[in-house]
Order: C-alpha cells, then sequence, then structure tokens
C-alpha cells in the first residue's frame, strides 16, 4: 500500500516574526520540517511540500540535503487549505495507482504529535475506506466536531469563521488520511460544491470531514495528549510546544543512560 504526505508549508510565520518560511522556523534549535520528517518518514513514500513560490530556492535547497523523494507544488496565492491540499494532485496521481493507497494530509506546524498517534493512524488506515483522523476533546476549542445521536460528525463550528463555540469541544489535530480514491473523486467534488468562509473567504478542507461523512466511512480516535493539537502560530504556543518536546527528549535521554 502506497502512501503519500502532503503538508500545506505557504505559511510566512508572521505572527512568529519570522524571517525564514514557517516550515523553516527553528523549534528547539531545529526547523519544524525536520519534526515532521522523524514522524513520518518511517510510514510514507513521498512527501510533497505545498509552498510559497517566493520561498523555492530556500525549501529546495533544505529539502536536497535529505535522502529522501520530495515533491514541491507551488500555491501561488493564499487561498486556503482546500487549494493547497489540491495542488498536491499530480504527484498523488503520479505516485498512488491503487484506490486504497492513502493520502495523508499534516499542516507544517503540527509538529507535536505523539509517534503512537501516527502509528495508530496508520493501522487504522489499513482497514478503512474513507477518511481517518485523530481527534481531541479540549476547552476552549478553536474548532469542534458536531456529531449526531449515532456519533457521526455531522457539522463543523469554526472560532474563526465567527461560529459561537462550545466551551468545551472536540477538534482535529491537524492531522488526516484518506484513500487515494477520496482524494482524486470526493474532494474535488466538495471543492467544486463549497464556498468559502464567512470570515476568512478562504476555502477551508475541515467542512470536507461532514460532507464526506455521509458518502464514506469517517474514523476518528481520540489522542493522548491535548498539546498534540496545538500547532505553532504564536510565540506563546511556541514555547508551550518547546516545553513538552523538551520534557519528551529529557525522558528519552534518562532511560537510554539506565
Amino acid at each position: 500500500m502506497g502512501r503519500v504526505l502532503i503538508i500545506p508549508a505557504a505559511g510566512l510565520g508572521s505572527r512568529l516574526q519570522s524571517d525564514v518560511p514557517k516550515v523553516l522556523f527553528p523549534v528547539n534549535g531545529r526547523p519544524m520540517i525536520d519534526y515532521l520528517i522523524d514522524l513520518y518518514a518511517p510510514f510514507v513514500d513521498r512527501i510533497v511540500l505545498v509552498i510559497n513560490p517566493s520561498h523555492s530556492a530556500i525549501i529546495d535547497a533544505y529539502c536536497e540535503m535529505y535522502d529522501r523523494p520530495f515533491d514541491i507544488a507551488i500555491q501561488v496565492s493564499p487561498t486556503g487549505m482546500l487549494d493547497a491540499i489540491l495542488m498536491a494532485r499530480n504527484c498523488v496521481e503520479k505516485n498512488l495507482h491503487h484506490d486504497r493507497d492513502q493520502v495523508w494530509i499534516t499542516w507544517c506546524d503540527q509538529i507535536a504529535v505523539n509517534p503512537n498517534t501516527v502509528k495508530k493512524l496508520a493501522v487504522l488506515a489499513e482497514r478503512c475506506d474513507g477518511v481517518i483522523m485523530p481527534t481531541v476533546i479540549r476547552s476552549q476549542p478553536y474548532i469542534h466536531w458536531v456529531r449526531n445521536q449515532s456519533s457521526m460528525i455531522i457539522d463543523l463550528l469554526q472560532q474563526r469563521e465567527g461560529d459561537e463555540m462550545p466551551k468545551i469541544g472536540e477538534g482535529d489535530v491537524g492531522l488526516f488520511a484518506m484513500t487515494r480514491r477520496t482524494y482524486l473523486e470526493l474532494l474535488p467534488e466538495f471543492a467544486a460544491r463549497s464556498g468559502v468562509g464567512k470570515k476568512t473567504s478562504e476555502s477551508n478542507f475541515l467542512p470536507f470531514v461532514p460532507w464526506v461523512a455521509s458518502r464514506v466511512e469517517v474514523v476518528t480516535f481520540p489522542v493522548q495528549n491535548e498539546i498534540e493539537s496545538i500547532g505553532i502560530n504564536t510565540r506563546d504556543e511556541l514555547s508551550l510546544v518547546e516545553d513538552y518536546l523538551n520534557g519528551i527528549t529529557q525522558t528519552i535521554d534518562h532511560r537510554s543512560s539506565l
């Protein structure tokens, strides 16, 4: 079974006051992309970075240091995550040839995902014909999956689009898997039918989940720690993730010395 990982990485990291592309922003001295490669390289055959054209040279140069195949897709205008994800279509068509091959997606700043979460995603994805994703229960959620009495996801609430949010909600972790067929057939169908966010005016990927849930199976599972759901957009979030990753490193170093 083949797997391609798509990483939308066209962000400028402006809230981090960064002078490098966000995917190269250092976290505890290492670029974000290094953490993503550590997490996903054992599971995927190819990685597609969707980048801003102004970052092409610096990201190309960095990727050349790795002994693994990268593809670069260019997102000329920052029109949203849905458009960014679909920019990788040519690579998916070229490298995946069976309907049950997998397309994985993760945000470039979502580097605190636990390796056990990735392992579980891989196991569940082998048995699912639709979409698989980890979720998190947290207070003051940025997004909330609305479920019916059968636990099927039927709607999405988004803080950034002005929706009234619950105090405690079920959010995403910025990590998704779907079959090749779902990516190549159903995602473009959704894109053709969907509009843009009522506040952001962006093409949003997340509403695809409740839309597709009425067409194929959507499997979810909980993460171990709320920190896994934190993307690094601000200096406060950077500090939280750095402290968390330092804790993991210290634990690993301590155990290795026993």
